[in-house]
């Protein structure tokens, strides 16, 4: 499909479970688009929201709130794509906010060449007055703070200057990048205000799950590995205190052992820098190359919030740590119970 003499029609799928206190300004955003909306779809899959979550959909009439029973976000996408309709997919999180009326023509501009797969902003729109974890992040351009020293993290990034450290090789096409990907060697691209081709998204294996970087790898592994990396940015808002990031971080890495224990993920994670976690740790526990990096960003686009850098790093490596070392004990203990038997 050639995107050139009008607009495409898009899907825009919002996984929610209580997220109003997020969903109104996603939704606002969207309505604001200078796009034309008979050409946008909006589905929404709900994971049984308690909160008014559906009231604020049903106000701002989406084309479709689905149920999710699963609750998942990556479970939600699932759901929603099952659904939609149109030749583009974009993959708006509830927690996401488009910072300009031309977003969503920006974004597919790219797709005016057949060979590129998909796009994604190259940033985290950075916004003075949002809340120290959302600055911290939007600098950072990750939400986890172990893909700095894996280097496969997706957007700008001010202590490094770059959007990425994998090996990608990149086409300067004015308002975009035409990335080639390293199927080994992957981004960790797909969530996050990221816009795919949907008859290549019908092709994605797991059909209720969604997993967003799986979807990347898995057509990167095809040589379909053309993406479009938008130099504009979308906001993405972190609802919620230090607990908040504990508790997803703790979510993140169970998710990621569990689902790698069914061997059913594709983003090639066994592929990233062994020596970057082994760096993670050191500065974890020297501390002080932790703060230097707060420095180096602060010196940079000085704001308070980089100061959340070691604490971020520091909750990473005890979520991570101890989910695996509980996960090493709980199968050596499974097995005994097996021989036992």
């Amino acid at each position: 499909m050639e995107i050139k003499n009008s607009l495409p029609s898009v899907s825009i799928i919002i996984p929610t479970l209580n997220s109003e206190k997020v969903l109104e300004d996603c939704l606002e955003s969207i309505e604001a688009l200078d796009y034309s909306k008979e050409k946008i779809e909006i589905i929404i899959a709900d994971g049984g929201s308690t909160d008014s979550t559906l009231d604020i959909a049903k106000k701002y009439d989406v084309d479709r709130i689905l149920p999710n029973p699963l609750k998942t976000s990556e479970a939600g996408k699932a759901v929603g794509l099952r659904y939609a309709k149109n030749e583009i997919v974009a993959f708006i999180d509830s927690d996401n906010i488009l910072p300009i009326k031309n977003w969503l023509k920006q974004m597919i501009k790219p797709l005016e060449e057949p060979d590129i797969v998909g796009s994604e902003p190259i940033e985290y729109t950075y916004r003075k007055g949002d809340g120290y974890i959302t600055r911290y992040c939007a600098l950072m351009g990750m939400n986890d703070p172990l893909c700095l020293f894996l280097g496969n993290y997706d957007r700008y990034n001010q202590i490094t200057r770059r959007w990425t450290q994998m090996p990608v090789v990149e086409e300067d096409k004015g308002v975009y990048l035409k990335v080639t990907l390293d199927s080994q060697r992957l981004p960790t691209i797909g969530a996050n205000g990221t816009i795919l081709r949907r008859k290549l998204l019908d092709e994605y294996r797991n059909k209720d799950y969604l997993f967003d970087i799986d979807v990347i790898a898995e057509l990167a592994a095809l040589s379909r590995n053309k993406f479009a990396k938008v130099k504009t940015g979308i906001i993405h808002l972190f609802s919620g205190n230090v607990a908040t990031f504990k508790r997803k971080q703790r979510r993140r890495i169970r998710d990621y052992l569990y689902y790698n224990k069914l061997g059913v993920r594709q983003y090639p994670w066994g592929r990233q820098s062994k020596l970057g976690v082994v760096k993670f740790v050191v500065y974890c526990l020297l501390v002080f190359p932790l703060i230097g990096q707060s420095l180096i960003g602060f010196i940079r686009k000085p704001d308070k919030a980089w100061f959340f850098h070691p604490i971020a790093c520091w909750i990473t490596l005890w979520e991570y740590g101890r989910e695996r070392i509980w996960g090493f004990f709980a199968v050596k203990e499974l097995g005994r119970a097996g021989w036992s038997q």
